[in-house]
Protein backbone atom coordinates (compact mmCIF):
# COMPACT_ATOMS: atom_id res chain seq x y z
CA UNK A 1 0.00 0.00 0.00
CA UNK A 2 1.27 3.51 -0.86
CA UNK A 3 1.52 5.43 2.40
CA UNK A 4 1.09 8.69 0.47
CA UNK A 5 -2.52 7.66 -0.03
CA UNK A 6 -3.23 7.92 3.69
CA UNK A 7 -4.74 11.22 4.73
CA UNK A 8 -5.19 12.12 8.39
CA UNK A 9 -8.02 14.62 8.84
CA UNK A 10 -9.02 16.16 12.17
CA UNK A 11 -11.76 14.35 14.05
CA UNK A 12 -13.10 17.77 14.99
CA UNK A 13 -14.54 18.22 11.47
CA UNK A 14 -18.23 18.95 12.04
CA UNK A 15 -21.25 18.00 10.00
CA UNK A 16 -23.47 20.80 8.74
CA UNK A 17 -26.35 21.67 11.02
CA UNK A 18 -29.26 19.38 10.20
CA UNK A 19 -32.46 17.94 11.63
CA UNK A 20 -32.49 14.51 13.25
CA UNK A 21 -34.53 13.08 10.37
CA UNK A 22 -31.79 14.13 7.95
CA UNK A 23 -29.07 12.02 9.51
CA UNK A 24 -28.25 8.36 9.88
CA UNK A 25 -26.43 6.99 12.94
CA UNK A 26 -24.56 3.72 12.41
CA UNK A 27 -23.55 1.95 15.63
CA UNK A 28 -21.08 -0.90 15.25
CA UNK A 29 -19.16 -3.60 17.11
CA UNK A 30 -16.56 -6.19 16.17
CA UNK A 31 -14.66 -9.04 17.82
CA UNK A 32 -16.74 -9.03 21.00
CA UNK A 33 -15.74 -12.69 21.49
CA UNK A 34 -18.54 -13.80 23.84
CA UNK A 35 -17.68 -11.05 26.35
CA UNK A 36 -21.27 -10.75 27.52
CA UNK A 37 -20.13 -9.73 31.01
CA UNK A 38 -17.65 -6.90 31.72
CA UNK A 39 -14.01 -7.94 31.38
CA UNK A 40 -11.38 -8.21 34.14
CA UNK A 41 -10.97 -4.41 34.06
CA UNK A 42 -14.73 -3.88 34.42
CA UNK A 43 -15.04 -2.65 30.85
CA UNK A 44 -17.71 -3.57 28.33
CA UNK A 45 -20.62 -5.95 28.89
CA UNK A 46 -23.60 -6.48 26.63
CA UNK A 47 -26.10 -5.10 29.15
CA UNK A 48 -24.21 -1.80 29.19
CA UNK A 49 -24.03 -1.88 25.40
CA UNK A 50 -27.79 -2.20 25.24
CA UNK A 51 -28.18 0.87 27.47
CA UNK A 52 -26.06 2.90 25.04
CA UNK A 53 -27.83 1.62 21.94
CA UNK A 54 -31.29 2.20 23.40
CA UNK A 55 -30.39 5.71 24.60
CA UNK A 56 -29.30 6.65 21.08
CA UNK A 57 -32.36 5.06 19.51
CA UNK A 58 -34.52 7.11 21.90
CA UNK A 59 -33.37 10.38 20.31
CA UNK A 60 -32.31 9.38 16.78
CA UNK A 61 -34.98 8.29 14.27
CA UNK A 62 -32.50 6.63 11.89
CA UNK A 63 -30.22 4.11 13.60
CA UNK A 64 -28.55 0.96 12.30
CA UNK A 65 -26.73 -1.50 14.61
CA UNK A 66 -24.06 -3.61 12.89
CA UNK A 67 -21.61 -6.32 13.94
CA UNK A 68 -18.47 -7.17 11.94
CA UNK A 69 -17.82 -10.71 13.11
CA UNK A 70 -16.22 -12.83 15.83
CA UNK A 71 -19.12 -12.23 18.18
CA UNK A 72 -18.35 -15.66 19.65
CA UNK A 73 -15.53 -17.68 21.23
CA UNK A 74 -13.57 -16.53 24.25
CA UNK A 75 -15.68 -17.00 27.38
CA UNK A 76 -17.67 -19.79 29.01
CA UNK A 77 -20.85 -18.48 27.42
CA UNK A 78 -19.60 -19.95 24.16
CA UNK A 79 -17.91 -23.02 25.66
CA UNK A 80 -21.10 -24.05 27.44
CA UNK A 81 -23.80 -22.88 25.03
CA UNK A 82 -22.05 -22.93 21.62
CA UNK A 83 -23.32 -19.57 20.37
CA UNK A 84 -26.87 -19.64 21.72
CA UNK A 85 -26.30 -17.06 24.47
CA UNK A 86 -24.64 -14.59 22.08
CA UNK A 87 -27.36 -15.07 19.49
CA UNK A 88 -30.17 -14.53 22.03
CA UNK A 89 -28.56 -11.39 23.43
CA UNK A 90 -27.75 -9.89 20.01
CA UNK A 91 -31.34 -10.48 18.91
CA UNK A 92 -32.41 -8.69 22.08
CA UNK A 93 -30.25 -5.70 21.19
CA UNK A 94 -31.80 -5.64 17.74
CA UNK A 95 -28.81 -5.90 15.45
CA UNK A 96 -29.74 -4.91 11.90
CA UNK A 97 -26.80 -6.43 9.97
CA UNK A 98 -24.25 -9.07 10.99
CA UNK A 99 -21.32 -10.54 9.07
CA UNK A 100 -19.15 -13.57 9.69
CA UNK A 101 -15.82 -13.67 11.46
CA UNK A 102 -13.46 -16.63 11.36
CA UNK A 103 -14.51 -17.85 14.82
CA UNK A 104 -18.13 -18.16 13.79
CA UNK A 105 -16.92 -21.33 12.03
CA UNK A 106 -15.42 -22.92 15.17
CA UNK A 107 -18.17 -25.52 15.46
CA UNK A 108 -18.42 -26.17 11.73
CA UNK A 109 -20.71 -25.10 8.91
CA UNK A 110 -23.75 -27.13 9.97
CA UNK A 111 -23.87 -25.74 13.51
CA UNK A 112 -23.14 -22.24 12.24
CA UNK A 113 -26.11 -22.53 9.91
CA UNK A 114 -28.32 -23.74 12.74
CA UNK A 115 -27.45 -20.78 14.97
CA UNK A 116 -27.42 -18.10 12.30
CA UNK A 117 -30.75 -19.18 10.85
CA UNK A 118 -32.18 -17.94 14.16
CA UNK A 119 -30.54 -14.51 14.01
CA UNK A 120 -32.95 -11.67 13.27
CA UNK A 121 -30.31 -9.47 11.62
CA UNK A 122 -29.69 -9.37 7.88
CA UNK A 123 -26.75 -11.63 7.10
CA UNK A 124 -24.42 -10.80 4.22
CA UNK A 125 -21.16 -12.01 2.69
CA UNK A 126 -19.92 -10.77 -0.67
CA UNK A 127 -16.80 -12.87 -1.23
CA UNK A 128 -17.75 -16.29 0.11
CA UNK A 129 -19.31 -18.61 -2.43
CA UNK A 130 -21.58 -20.73 -0.22
CA UNK A 131 -23.29 -22.78 -2.90
CA UNK A 132 -23.72 -26.39 -1.83
CA UNK A 133 -23.35 -25.60 1.89
CA UNK A 134 -25.93 -25.27 4.64
CA UNK A 135 -25.22 -21.51 4.73
CA UNK A 136 -26.27 -20.81 1.13
CA UNK A 137 -29.89 -19.90 1.82
CA UNK A 138 -29.03 -17.81 4.89
CA UNK A 139 -26.76 -15.18 3.34
CA UNK A 140 -27.17 -12.49 0.68
CA UNK A 141 -24.28 -10.74 -1.11
CA UNK A 142 -25.46 -7.26 -0.10
CA UNK A 143 -28.30 -5.33 1.47
CA UNK A 144 -29.73 -1.87 0.87
CA UNK A 145 -31.34 0.39 3.49
CA UNK A 146 -33.41 3.46 2.56
CA UNK A 147 -33.73 6.66 4.60
CA UNK A 148 -36.00 9.19 2.94
CA UNK A 149 -34.79 9.49 -0.64
CA UNK A 150 -31.30 8.18 0.21
CA UNK A 151 -30.24 4.57 -0.40
CA UNK A 152 -27.28 3.08 1.50
CA UNK A 153 -25.74 -0.14 0.18
CA UNK A 154 -23.84 -2.58 2.39
CA UNK A 155 -21.44 -5.32 1.27
CA UNK A 156 -19.30 -7.71 3.34
CA UNK A 157 -15.72 -8.86 2.78
CA UNK A 158 -14.37 -11.85 4.72
CA UNK A 159 -10.89 -13.32 5.10
CA UNK A 160 -9.54 -16.32 3.24
CA UNK A 161 -10.42 -19.39 5.35
CA UNK A 162 -7.28 -21.26 4.27
CA UNK A 163 -4.76 -21.28 7.10
CA UNK A 164 -7.07 -19.43 9.49
CA UNK A 165 -10.15 -21.67 9.76
CA UNK A 166 -9.78 -25.44 10.15
CA UNK A 167 -10.50 -27.05 6.77
CA UNK A 168 -13.25 -29.29 8.14
CA UNK A 169 -15.00 -26.32 9.76
CA UNK A 170 -15.25 -24.34 6.51
CA UNK A 171 -15.84 -27.27 4.18
CA UNK A 172 -17.41 -26.15 0.92
CA UNK A 173 -16.79 -22.43 1.46
CA UNK A 174 -15.04 -20.89 -1.56
CA UNK A 175 -13.09 -17.66 -1.09
CA UNK A 176 -13.26 -14.91 -3.73
CA UNK A 177 -10.63 -12.15 -3.94
CA UNK A 178 -11.53 -9.45 -1.42
CA UNK A 179 -10.53 -6.38 -3.43
CA UNK A 180 -12.11 -7.63 -6.66
CA UNK A 181 -15.35 -8.56 -4.88
CA UNK A 182 -15.50 -5.25 -3.03
CA UNK A 183 -14.87 -3.15 -6.12
CA UNK A 184 -17.20 -5.00 -8.47
CA UNK A 185 -20.08 -5.09 -6.01
CA UNK A 186 -19.59 -1.46 -4.93
CA UNK A 187 -19.74 -0.46 -8.63
CA UNK A 188 -22.91 -2.52 -9.06
CA UNK A 189 -24.55 -0.96 -6.00
CA UNK A 190 -23.81 2.59 -7.16
CA UNK A 191 -24.38 2.25 -10.89
CA UNK A 192 -27.08 -0.42 -11.17
CA UNK A 193 -28.92 -0.26 -7.85
CA UNK A 194 -28.30 3.52 -7.66
CA UNK A 195 -27.31 3.67 -4.02
CA UNK A 196 -26.04 7.04 -2.78
CA UNK A 197 -23.41 5.51 -0.51
CA UNK A 198 -21.64 2.16 -0.22
CA UNK A 199 -20.41 0.84 3.12
CA UNK A 200 -18.11 -2.18 3.25
CA UNK A 201 -18.35 -4.32 6.37
CA UNK A 202 -15.20 -6.40 6.74
CA UNK A 203 -13.52 -9.06 8.82
CA UNK A 204 -10.01 -8.95 7.36
CA UNK A 205 -7.95 -6.72 9.70
CA UNK A 206 -7.09 -3.02 9.70
CA UNK A 207 -3.55 -2.96 8.30
CA UNK A 208 -2.08 -6.45 8.43
CA UNK A 209 -3.42 -8.94 5.93
CA UNK A 210 -3.02 -12.70 5.93
CA UNK A 211 -2.20 -13.40 2.27
CA UNK A 212 -4.10 -13.47 0.03
CA UNK A 213 -6.58 -11.61 2.24
CA UNK A 214 -6.31 -7.81 1.78
CA UNK A 215 -6.51 -5.45 4.78
CA UNK A 216 -9.00 -2.62 5.29
CA UNK A 217 -6.37 -0.09 4.19
CA UNK A 218 -5.66 -2.16 1.07
CA UNK A 219 -9.36 -2.25 0.21
CA UNK A 220 -9.73 1.49 0.84
CA UNK A 221 -6.73 2.51 -1.30
CA UNK A 222 -7.80 0.27 -4.20
CA UNK A 223 -11.48 1.22 -4.15
CA UNK A 224 -13.42 3.72 -6.25
CA UNK A 225 -17.00 3.42 -5.05
CA UNK A 226 -16.70 2.59 -1.31
CA UNK A 227 -17.39 5.46 1.10
CA UNK A 228 -16.95 3.83 4.51
CA UNK A 229 -15.24 0.65 5.75
CA UNK A 230 -16.29 -0.77 9.13
CA UNK A 231 -13.91 -3.58 10.04
CA UNK A 232 -12.86 -6.30 12.43
CA UNK A 233 -10.46 -9.22 12.96
CA UNK A 234 -7.26 -7.38 13.95
CA UNK A 235 -8.76 -6.02 17.23
CA UNK A 236 -7.50 -2.56 16.24
CA UNK A 237 -8.81 0.46 18.12
CA UNK A 238 -9.21 3.17 15.51
CA UNK A 239 -10.01 6.20 17.67
CA UNK A 240 -10.04 9.57 15.89
CA UNK A 241 -9.74 11.39 19.21
CA UNK A 242 -6.64 9.53 20.43
CA UNK A 243 -3.39 11.55 20.57
CA UNK A 244 -1.71 8.95 18.37
CA UNK A 245 -4.76 8.24 16.22
CA UNK A 246 -4.40 5.72 13.42
CA UNK A 247 -5.39 6.75 9.91
CA UNK A 248 -9.18 6.82 9.84
CA UNK A 249 -9.63 8.80 6.63
CA UNK A 250 -7.86 7.30 3.63
CA UNK A 251 -7.63 8.37 -0.02
CA UNK A 252 -9.07 5.85 -2.46
CA UNK A 253 -7.94 5.19 -6.04
CA UNK A 254 -9.74 8.35 -7.25
CA UNK A 255 -8.42 10.55 -4.44
CA UNK A 256 -11.75 10.58 -2.61
CA UNK A 257 -11.91 9.99 1.14
CA UNK A 258 -12.89 6.66 2.72
CA UNK A 259 -13.56 6.44 6.47
CA UNK A 260 -11.99 3.33 8.03
CA UNK A 261 -13.41 2.34 11.44
CA UNK A 262 -12.82 -0.42 14.01
CA UNK A 263 -13.64 -0.51 17.73
CA UNK A 264 -10.93 -2.78 19.20
CA UNK A 265 -12.30 -5.93 20.81
CA UNK A 266 -14.30 -7.45 23.67
CA UNK A 267 -17.02 -4.81 23.41
CA UNK A 268 -15.16 -2.14 25.39
CA UNK A 269 -16.18 0.47 22.78
CA UNK A 270 -19.21 1.15 20.65
CA UNK A 271 -18.45 2.70 17.27
CA UNK A 272 -20.61 5.57 16.04
CA UNK A 273 -20.68 6.92 12.47
CA UNK A 274 -23.04 9.80 11.77
CA UNK A 275 -24.01 10.44 8.15
CA UNK A 276 -25.59 13.74 7.10
CA UNK A 277 -28.07 12.43 4.55
CA UNK A 278 -28.46 15.60 2.42
CA UNK A 279 -24.69 16.00 1.91
CA UNK A 280 -23.48 12.44 2.72
CA UNK A 281 -20.73 13.95 4.91
CA UNK A 282 -19.77 11.61 7.79
CA UNK A 283 -18.11 11.73 11.20
CA UNK A 284 -16.79 8.86 13.29
CA UNK A 285 -16.19 8.42 17.02
CA UNK A 286 -15.87 5.74 19.72
CA UNK A 287 -18.05 5.59 22.83
CA UNK A 288 -16.54 3.79 25.86
CA UNK A 289 -18.76 1.09 27.36
CA UNK A 290 -18.11 1.31 31.09
CA UNK A 291 -19.57 1.19 34.60
CA UNK A 292 -21.20 4.63 34.44
CA UNK A 293 -24.06 2.83 32.69
CA UNK A 294 -24.71 0.27 35.44
CA UNK A 295 -27.71 2.02 37.01
CA UNK A 296 -29.62 1.86 33.73
CA UNK A 297 -29.55 -1.89 33.03
CA UNK A 298 -32.55 -3.12 31.05
CA UNK A 299 -34.46 -5.67 33.20
CA UNK A 300 -35.59 -7.78 30.23
CA UNK A 301 -32.06 -8.09 28.85
CA UNK A 302 -30.70 -8.85 32.32
CA UNK A 303 -33.27 -11.63 32.76
CA UNK A 304 -32.28 -13.19 29.42
CA UNK A 305 -28.59 -13.17 30.33
CA UNK A 306 -29.24 -14.62 33.77
CA UNK A 307 -30.48 -17.86 32.16
CA UNK A 308 -26.92 -18.53 31.06
CA UNK A 309 -24.95 -16.80 33.81
CA UNK A 310 -25.78 -19.36 36.51
CA UNK A 311 -23.77 -22.09 34.78
CA UNK A 312 -20.92 -19.66 34.04
CA UNK A 313 -20.75 -18.44 37.63
CA UNK A 314 -20.55 -21.98 39.01
CA UNK A 315 -17.28 -22.54 37.13
CA UNK A 316 -15.96 -19.12 38.15
CA UNK A 317 -16.21 -20.18 41.79
CA UNK A 318 -14.47 -23.57 41.36
CA UNK A 319 -10.86 -23.04 42.53
CA UNK A 320 -8.18 -25.44 41.28
CA UNK A 321 -4.89 -23.80 42.31
CA UNK A 322 -2.88 -20.61 42.84
CA UNK A 323 -0.42 -18.45 40.96
CA UNK A 324 2.27 -16.46 42.73
CA UNK A 325 2.38 -13.98 39.85
CA UNK A 326 0.43 -12.56 36.95
CA UNK A 327 1.02 -13.92 33.47
CA UNK A 328 -0.19 -11.00 31.31
CA UNK A 329 -2.27 -11.66 28.22
CA UNK A 330 -0.12 -11.80 25.09
CA UNK A 331 3.14 -11.87 27.06
CA UNK A 332 6.09 -14.07 26.16
CA UNK A 333 6.21 -15.47 29.69
CA UNK A 334 2.64 -16.74 29.34
CA UNK A 335 3.07 -18.49 25.98
CA UNK A 336 6.40 -20.02 27.08
CA UNK A 337 4.87 -21.35 30.29
CA UNK A 338 1.98 -22.91 28.34
CA UNK A 339 4.51 -24.51 25.97
CA UNK A 340 6.44 -25.98 28.92
CA UNK A 341 3.25 -27.43 30.39
CA UNK A 342 2.34 -28.91 27.01
CA UNK A 343 5.75 -30.58 26.80
CA UNK A 344 5.59 -31.98 30.34
CA UNK A 345 2.04 -33.29 30.03
CA UNK A 346 2.40 -34.38 26.42
CA UNK A 347 5.52 -36.39 27.20
CA UNK A 348 3.25 -38.82 29.02
CA UNK A 349 1.61 -39.66 25.69
CA UNK A 350 4.70 -41.28 24.18
CA UNK A 351 7.68 -43.35 25.25
CA UNK A 352 10.38 -41.54 23.25
CA UNK A 353 11.82 -38.19 24.39
CA UNK A 354 10.17 -35.04 23.04
CA UNK A 355 12.41 -32.38 21.53
CA UNK A 356 10.15 -29.33 21.79
CA UNK A 357 6.57 -28.15 22.28
CA UNK A 358 5.20 -25.21 20.31
CA UNK A 359 2.06 -23.12 20.74
CA UNK A 360 0.66 -20.11 18.89
CA UNK A 361 -0.03 -16.91 20.78
CA UNK A 362 -3.50 -16.72 19.19
CA UNK A 363 -4.54 -19.89 21.00
CA UNK A 364 -4.16 -18.20 24.41
CA UNK A 365 -6.98 -15.71 24.88
CA UNK A 366 -6.52 -14.10 28.28
CA UNK A 367 -4.11 -13.55 31.16
CA UNK A 368 -3.47 -15.85 34.10
CA UNK A 369 -3.94 -13.52 37.07
CA UNK A 370 -2.08 -13.75 40.35
CA UNK A 371 -3.94 -15.45 43.20
CA UNK A 372 -6.59 -18.16 43.01
CA UNK A 373 -7.02 -19.97 39.69
CA UNK A 374 -10.50 -21.17 38.82
CA UNK A 375 -11.73 -23.58 36.19
CA UNK A 376 -13.25 -20.61 34.40
CA UNK A 377 -9.84 -18.91 34.23
CA UNK A 378 -8.26 -21.81 32.36
CA UNK A 379 -11.28 -22.54 30.16
CA UNK A 380 -11.35 -18.93 28.95
CA UNK A 381 -7.57 -18.72 28.64
CA UNK A 382 -7.59 -21.83 26.41
CA UNK A 383 -11.13 -21.79 24.99
CA UNK A 384 -10.66 -23.74 21.77
CA UNK A 385 -11.41 -27.40 21.19
CA UNK A 386 -7.70 -28.20 20.77
CA UNK A 387 -5.99 -31.45 21.77
CA UNK A 388 -2.31 -32.25 22.16
CA UNK A 389 -0.63 -34.18 19.39
CA UNK A 390 2.80 -35.78 19.31
CA UNK A 391 4.33 -35.83 15.86
CA UNK A 392 7.54 -36.64 14.03
CA UNK A 393 8.77 -34.08 11.54
CA UNK A 394 11.82 -33.58 9.36
CA UNK A 395 14.21 -30.83 10.36
CA UNK A 396 13.71 -28.79 7.20
CA UNK A 397 9.93 -28.77 7.73
CA UNK A 398 10.33 -27.86 11.40
CA UNK A 399 12.63 -25.01 10.43
CA UNK A 400 9.97 -23.70 8.04
CA UNK A 401 7.43 -23.83 10.88
CA UNK A 402 9.75 -21.81 13.11
CA UNK A 403 10.18 -19.31 10.27
CA UNK A 404 6.39 -18.81 10.17
CA UNK A 405 6.37 -18.26 13.94
CA UNK A 406 9.30 -15.84 13.78
CA UNK A 407 7.64 -13.68 11.11
CA UNK A 408 4.62 -12.97 13.26
CA UNK A 409 6.45 -13.00 16.60
CA UNK A 410 5.13 -13.87 20.05
CA UNK A 411 4.53 -17.61 19.70
CA UNK A 412 5.86 -19.95 22.38
CA UNK A 413 8.25 -22.89 22.51
CA UNK A 414 9.31 -25.03 25.44
CA UNK A 415 12.67 -24.57 27.16
CA UNK A 416 15.85 -26.40 26.22
CA UNK A 417 15.53 -26.22 22.45
CA UNK A 418 17.40 -23.88 20.10
CA UNK A 419 15.70 -23.46 16.70
CA UNK A 420 19.06 -22.42 15.23
CA UNK A 421 20.43 -25.90 15.93
CA UNK A 422 17.93 -27.71 13.71
CA UNK A 423 19.52 -30.23 11.34
CA UNK A 424 17.46 -30.25 8.13
CA UNK A 425 18.11 -33.96 7.60
CA UNK A 426 17.22 -35.11 11.14
CA UNK A 427 13.79 -36.16 12.42
CA UNK A 428 12.37 -34.44 15.49
CA UNK A 429 9.59 -35.36 17.91
CA UNK A 430 7.42 -32.37 18.79
CA UNK A 431 4.25 -31.66 20.73
CA UNK A 432 1.72 -29.11 19.52
CA UNK A 433 -2.05 -28.72 19.22
CA UNK A 434 -4.06 -30.40 16.48
CA UNK A 435 -5.11 -27.03 15.01
CA UNK A 436 -1.48 -26.20 14.23
CA UNK A 437 -0.66 -29.78 13.18
CA UNK A 438 -3.43 -29.51 10.58
CA UNK A 439 -1.94 -26.28 9.17
CA UNK A 440 -3.96 -23.75 11.17
CA UNK A 441 -2.58 -20.25 11.76
CA UNK A 442 -0.55 -20.62 8.55
CA UNK A 443 1.54 -23.50 9.94
CA UNK A 444 1.38 -25.46 6.70
CA UNK A 445 4.90 -26.96 7.24
CA UNK A 446 3.52 -29.02 10.13
CA UNK A 447 1.12 -30.82 7.80
CA UNK A 448 4.15 -32.61 6.35
CA UNK A 449 4.86 -34.29 9.71
CA UNK A 450 3.51 -37.63 10.94
CA UNK A 451 1.19 -37.67 13.95
CA UNK A 452 2.12 -40.47 16.35
CA UNK A 453 -0.53 -40.02 19.00
CA UNK A 454 -2.94 -37.48 20.39
CA UNK A 455 -4.54 -36.74 23.75
CA UNK A 456 -8.14 -37.59 24.53
CA UNK A 457 -8.50 -34.47 26.67
CA UNK A 458 -8.66 -30.90 25.36
CA UNK A 459 -5.77 -28.56 26.12
CA UNK A 460 -7.74 -26.70 28.79
CA UNK A 461 -8.53 -30.01 30.51
CA UNK A 462 -4.85 -30.97 30.34
CA UNK A 463 -3.87 -27.63 31.88
CA UNK A 464 -6.44 -28.01 34.67
CA UNK A 465 -5.05 -31.47 35.46
CA UNK A 466 -1.50 -30.04 35.57
CA UNK A 467 -2.51 -27.30 38.02
CA UNK A 468 -4.47 -29.71 40.22
CA UNK A 469 -1.39 -31.96 40.45
CA UNK A 470 0.45 -29.08 42.12
CA UNK A 471 -1.91 -29.54 45.09
CA UNK A 472 -2.08 -25.87 45.96
CA UNK A 473 1.61 -25.07 45.42
CA UNK A 474 1.65 -21.59 43.81
CA UNK A 475 2.90 -21.39 40.24
CA UNK A 476 6.18 -19.51 39.86
CA UNK A 477 7.87 -18.97 36.51
CA UNK A 478 10.41 -16.50 35.19
CA UNK A 479 11.51 -17.77 31.78
CA UNK A 480 10.52 -15.18 29.21
CA UNK A 481 13.80 -15.28 27.32
CA UNK A 482 12.61 -17.52 24.48
CA UNK A 483 11.17 -15.41 21.68
CA UNK A 484 9.94 -16.28 18.23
Amino acid sequence: MNLKNIIIISAATLLPATSLADRLVILHTNDTHSQLDPNDKNEGGILRRKVLVDSIRDVEPNVLLIDCGDAVQGTLYYTLFRGEAERVMMNNLGYDIQILGNHEFDNGVEELAREWSQLNAKKITSNYDLRGTALDSIFEPYTISSFGDRKIGFLAINLDPKGMIADDNAEGVRYLDGIEAANSLAWYLKNVKHTDMVIALTHVGYDSANPPTPSDLDIACNSKDIDIIIGGHSHTTVDPDAPDALAWKVANAKGDTVIVAQTGSRGVNLGKITVDLPTLASTYSLIPVNKRLDNRIDPEAAALLSRYRTSVDSLKSRKIGKSAQEFPAGSQILVNWVADVMRDMGQELCASPVDVAIVNKGGIRRSLPAGHITKETIMTMLPFDNKLVVMEIKGNDLKEAFDVMARRGGDGLSSGFDPKSINPDSTYTIITIDYLANGGDYMDPLTRGKIITRSKARLDETMIEYIERLRGKPIKYDDNSRRM
